[in-house]
């Protein structure tokens, strides 16, 4: 029988992909959800090229997977079929790599594969939220609509992105120019002075000697200092991308003084967001709640979400497994009891959802109206006390000459 690669939504709320054999796709496709799995994507094993796996790296940019999203709901909107649409779009796009993965499901969706199947085959460039919107738009027959939803969603976390970026890009800046102007000031402006007041005899302050012996000890060994960063980089970023790692720095944003709740605030989020997303799009609940939770990518957030599945799957409301995890605010909680009772749940997660973008953005106001001066103070001190290095023994020559 012939082998084929398949993704699925795990009990747990993992996406796994694992290797089957079946006399189709769509046998194996009823087996797997018989066995109460959510099925992402059939499709036969192959032997993937390299070429191209290799240079996945390079990612699409937001904005481009943004456009493309955009282009194919206007398409499609206007009565054109899928595999046309996609061929306009694969001829007019402009990025190289990108083409080239349009093109590998162009030539999926033209062997019968369906749509959601063939973007879920080409990895992590098409999400697993975005996959599962499609499939439910297909089944549901409202693709239009679901790829529109799923713009909206792309556009409010891109959007909160930006802000945050944009706020923070000041502070930023300001620490960087002043980070140079000490570095020129320690290892130029103040040993030349230094060496002034030697000619003269002058006894140097202490702060002046302190800054001193920094500047001198700072160029001595200046190589041992860079080799010695650039191996604690390595090791700091090898740390980060094992799961250990990930997750105790996930925790330690969270725990971040003014902005930690706004990590936290993001990352709830990204779950309501994603969540009305699929069951708008008609998802079941269980299986939007598996692909939901894989969106947040706090992985201090995640995990005790993923333990909201087996709750909601052995019957228990929503609103009181997410209160089971500790994490999100009563009105919240209130909202999503009201809209599983009253059947507007999709709607009350978009409320809640909005909620949690102004939150956010009130908050990141307050941050940056705090931080700017602060930067500045902290700054403004450390230049300060260089300068003051520099001309104390300025004012002992004054006072010997007098």
């Amino acid at each position: 029988m012939p082998e084929f690669v398949v993704r699925l939504g795990m009990p747990d709320g993992r996406v796994s992909e694992q290797k089957h054999h079946a006399a189709s796709a769509e046998a194996l496709r009823r087996e797997l959800e018989a066995r109460g799995l959510y099925v992402f994507s059939v499709k036969a094993a192959r032997r993937l090229r390299l070429s191209w796996r290799f240079r996945f790296r390079e990612k699409v940019k937001p904005l481009e997977f943004l456009v493309f999203n955009q282009q194919l709901a206007t398409l499609l909107a206007a009565g054109m079929p899928v595999l046309q649409s996609l061929e306009l779009l694969q001829k007019a796009q402009g990025n190289p790599f990108f083409r080239e993965v349009l093109a590998r499901v162009l030539e999926d969706v033209r062997s019968g594969v369906a749509l959601s199947e063939a973007f879920a085959a080409q990895g992590a460039l098409f999400p697993p939220l975005y996959c599962a919107s499609v499939f439910a738009g297909e089944r549901s027959g409202d693709l239009v609509g679901v790829l529109r939803r799923y713009i909206r969603y792309q556009q409010m976390l891109e959007g909160a992105r930006r802000k945050v970026t944009s706020a923070l890009t000041y502070p930023a800046v300001l620490m960087g120019l002043a980070f140079g102007l000490i570095v020129v000031l320690v290892t130029y402006v103040i040993p030349r002075f230094a060496g002034l007041y030697q000619d003269f005899q002058a006894e140097l302050p202490l702060l002046t000697l302190g800054i001193l012996a920094l500047a001198s000890f700072i160029k001595q060994q200046i190589y041992v200092l860079l080799a010695g960063l650039v191996v604690g980089l390595v090791v700091l970023r090898r740390y980060l991308q094992s799961e250990t790692g990930r997750l105790a720095w996930d925790r330690a944003r969270l725990r971040l003084p003014f902005v930690g709740e706004i990590f936290h605030l993001f990352g709830l989020s990204q779950f309501v967001r994603a969540l009305g997303t699929l069951l708008a799009g008609g998802t079941p609940l269980v299986p939007a709640l598996e692909v939901a939770v894989g969106t947040v990518t706090n992985r201090a957030l995640s995990e005790p979400l993923r333990g909201v599945i087996p709750m909601v799957r052995e019957g228990q409301p929503l609103w009181s497994s997410l209160e089971t995890t500790g994490l999100f605010p009563e009105l919240s909680l209130a909202m999503v009891q009201v809209g599983e009772a009253t059947g507007a749940l999709v709607e009350m997660l978009d409320g809640v959802g909005q909620f949690y973008d102004e939150s956010i953005e009130v908050k990141l106001g307050r941050v940056v109206t705090l931080i700017e001066p602060a930067v500045l103070v902290l700054m403004g001190g450390v230049i300060v006390t260089l300068l003051l290095s520099v001309y104390l023994p300025m004012f002992t020559l004054l006072q010997r000459v007098q």
